[in-house]
């Protein structure tokens, strides 16, 4: 443990290079349980890298709903939460989905319901040697930066939010590296690990083998801006009553965000040419009910799986 301590805590001292992380990344995906995907062409990972110290609602959970209910396939690798109040895992279980599924099971969950979710624990286990460490340092570290890299169902397509603005431009690249297709890194300039509603949001897109870099604005797709107060959820309870409240399509922040970040989720898809489209997309399966009836269809079909 002293060992795992000291290599992690020097690679964040000095910055962790587009080399390392990939490399790194690389051993973890080949240590790591498989999700065998007949087809992964359309899958999508939202999963952020967490640590932002934001205490938001799950907002990554929620557009995935919305997504898939739009069609997406949904393969959210996730676990507790890292410095919110709730990270997926805990967000999912309070909402009734049966979280602990195996490979195959979720393979059943992803092809009926267009949404599987990986508890990243179950799928790396040999991480279970720095999980203790992890928490004993309290300090994000490399860790952080490889969840999101290692989802286990091997999705190409991934909007990931980072922590640091430092990490837009490089983990684009670590997945242009890794063979990812379509993937857009994301860092609010507040902070958050999502694309944000209280300003400019840093964005690098992987399209067509290039990376591109540049800034949205909530305006651009007509939302207004919101404080970052606005998103907060102080306990596991309130961040699942703020998911239902979007999915039954209660204006305000909560529901703006969702729209922007189901909207980018379902552009990565390949299911709308522009985001603003894609935007557009969310907010209809929204006002329709399809987003809140793809949340009771996963609690049910993950539950019929046990």
């Amino acid at each position: 443990p002293v060992m795992i301590a000291a290599i992690i805590t020097g690679l964040r001292v000095k910055k962790e290079t587009i080399g390392e992380i990939a490399g790194a990344a690389t051993v973890m995906r080949e240590l790591s349980t498989k999700v065998e995907m007949a087809d992964d062409s359309r899958l999508v990972d939202t999963c952020g890298t967490g640590g932002d110290g934001a205490h938001t609602f799950n907002i990554s959970t929620a557009s995935a709903f919305v997504a898939a209910a739009a069609g997406a396939k949904i393969a959210k690798h996730g676990g507790r939460s890292v410095s919110s109040q709730s990270g997926s895992a805990d967000v999912l279980e309070a909402l009734g989905v049966n979280i602990n599924l195996t490979p195959e099971q979720t393979v059943c969950c992803i092809n009926e319901v267009g949404f599987g979710f990986m508890f990243a624990p179950n799928y790396h286990s040999a991480m279970k040697h720095a999980a203790p460490v992890r928490k004993e340092l309290g300090i994000r570290t490399l860790f952080n930066i490889l969840g999101p890299l290692t989802n286990p169902a091997g999705a190409k397509q991934q909007l990931m939010g980072v922590f640091h603005p430092d990490l837009v431009g490089i983990q684009a690249r670590v997945l242009q590296r890794l063979g990812s297709k379509r993937v857009m890194v994301v860092h609010g300039e507040d902070g958050l690990d999502e694309i944000t509603i209280t300003g400019n949001t840093q964005v690098a897109e992987l399209k067509d083998g290039e990376v591109h870099e540049y800034t949205i604005h909530p305006g651009e797709f007509g939302l207004s801006t919101a404080t970052l107060e606005d998103l907060n959820a102080t306990s596991v309870q309130a961040s699942r009553d703020m998911i239902l409240d979007v999915l039954d399509n209660q204006p305000g922040p909560a529901l703006d965000i969702v729209l922007l970040n189901a909207g980018a989720t379902i552009y990565l898809a390949g299911l709308a040419d522009t985001l603003e489209s894609g935007v557009g997309k969310a907010a209809e399966v929204i006002a329709s009910g399809a987003a809140k009836d793809k949340l009771a269809q996963l609690v049910r079909v993950s539950n019929a799986q046990s």
